[in-house]
Formats: C-alpha cells, sequence, structure tokens
C-alpha cells in the first residue's frame, strides 16, 4: 500500500536526518517532542495537529509539510519514544539477568510515557526502533537450544507481562500495597463468607511492599523459560 510505503520511509529514516548546522525552527524531531509532551501529560486522545501546532507557534498547515495525518505523527512519536533498544550480546550465561534487564527497561519506558502501551497494539507499521526492542529481547535467547517460534513466544510473553502490569495499575481493589480501601474492606467483612479468600489473602499482605504483581510474574514466567531451556540440555 502506498500509506504503508509512505510511513516506511518516514519511520526508517528518521535517524538519518541531520543533526549538524543551525536547528531548523520547526523539524519533524521538534514536532514529535511537543506530541510526545502532549500525550505524556493529558493522553494521547489530547494530541490533535491544532495543539501541536500551538505548543510550537505555528500553524497547522505547516506541521502537514513533515507529517500527513494524526496517524503518522503518532507512527513518530512512537518511534521516538520507544528510544533505543539495550545492546544485549547472545550467548548461554546470564540470559536471565540480561531478559530481567530488558523487561525492567521496557517497563521503566512505559511509565515515562503511559500511553505507549495503547498505542502500539493492533496491526500497523513499525520503525526499527520499535522493531528492535525485540531483537534486543531474542540475542540472550540465542543459543539456548529454543526453536525461532519459542523464541518469539518467550519475548512475547515478557512484553505482554510488561503492558499487563503497566495497563492494570490502579484497577484492581486493592492498593499497591496490597491493602483494600477502608470503604471496600468494610463492605467485604460485612459478607465473610462470600469474600473469605480476599479478604485472608489482604490481611495476610500487612504492610509488605507491593509491585503490582511485576517481580512475581517476571520471576515466575522466567522460571518457564529456564526449564524448558534446561530441559534441552539435560544432564551428561
Amino acid at each position: 500500500m502506498a500509506e504503508d510505503a509512505t510511513r516506511a520511509d518516514l519511520l526508517w529514516s528518521l535517524a538519518d536526518q541531520p543533526v549538524r548546522g543551525p536547528r531548523p525552527v520547526l523539524s519533524l524531531a521538534a514536532i514529535s517532542r511537543a506530541a510526545i509532551d502532549i500525550a505524556d501529560s493529558d493522553g494521547i486522545d489530547a494530541v490533535s495537529m491544532q495543539r501541536v501546532a500551538a505548543a510550537l507557534g505555528v500553524t497547522k498547515m505547516a506541521l502537514y509539510r513533515y507529517v500527513k495525518s494524526k496517524a503518522e505523527l503518532v507512527a513518530v512519536m512512537i518511534e521516538t519514544a520507544v528510544g533505543d533498544p539495550p545492546d544485549l550480546a547472545p550467548g548461554p550465561d546470564g540470559w536471565r539477568a540480561k531478559l530481567e534487564d530488558w523487561a525492567d527497561r521496557l517497563r521503566v519506558n512505559w511509565q515515562h510515557h503511559p500511553w505507549l502501551p495503547g498505542a502500539t497494539v493492533g496491526n500497523r507499521f513499525m520503525g526499527p526502533r520499535e522493531i528492535g526492542w525485540t531483537e534486543s529481547a531474542l540475542r540472550p535467547l540465542a543459543g539456548l537450544g529454543l526453536t525461532g517460534p519459542e523464541r518469539m513466544d518467550a519475548v512475547f510473553l515478557l512484553s505482554g507481562h510488561v503492558r499487563n502490569v503497566q495497563s492494570s495499575s490502579g484497577t484492581q481493589p486493592w492498593s499497591r500495597e496490597r491493602r483494600l480501601s477502608e470503604s471496600v474492606t468494610s463492605m467485604l467483612r460485612q459478607r465473610p463468607d462470600e469474600f473469605a479468600e480476599l479478604i485472608a489473602a489482604t490481611d495476610a499482605a500487612g504492610s509488605d511492599a507491593h509491585d503490582n504483581g511485576w517481580t512475581f510474574g517476571l520471576t515466575r514466567i522466567l522460571d518457564g523459560i529456564e526449564r524448558l531451556v534446561d530441559s534441552r540440555h539435560p544432564a551428561g
């Protein structure tokens, strides 16, 4: 499709834009940065060509010299906001620690840009930086005896965990400290038989710090991958 070809040229040439010489009054990088600032503070739905133009002190029509639509602008925003993927060398030693590092970096990036999880779903054209995050996670899994599909599934499972923790934060009935609010606690204790396990689980948590299931889920995923890797390399 012509639209995909145009977006491919745009996203895959971002890194080739000149950085020397006087900075132009308006540039694709400046437009992307202004749009990202709006999305970070007010959400992706708040981004519009008009608002970005106002933030830059230019007319809306001036933006169309660089991006043809909001969809194209969002594609550039994603490619800019994801940042450079970590360089994780392949090899059997330390693969687990490298994947932990990868997942944590992705989580921190999405915390800085909370609109990214929602903006990066669906069938769409991606740039080299975003695709590079998948390449980066696949490298530590090379040489471990896993098939190509298994390595891809492992990465999808890890990124899915990051997405789930980020997108579900604050949606549970309990706080990040695994404590229910006083009002919810009061209602549950009026129905102890109906919510016995939830009451017991949250009471048992006490004052323990909670990370929204991040460590628990990541550890279980990596345990499963490790078990599969070990099965490909039996003792002796």
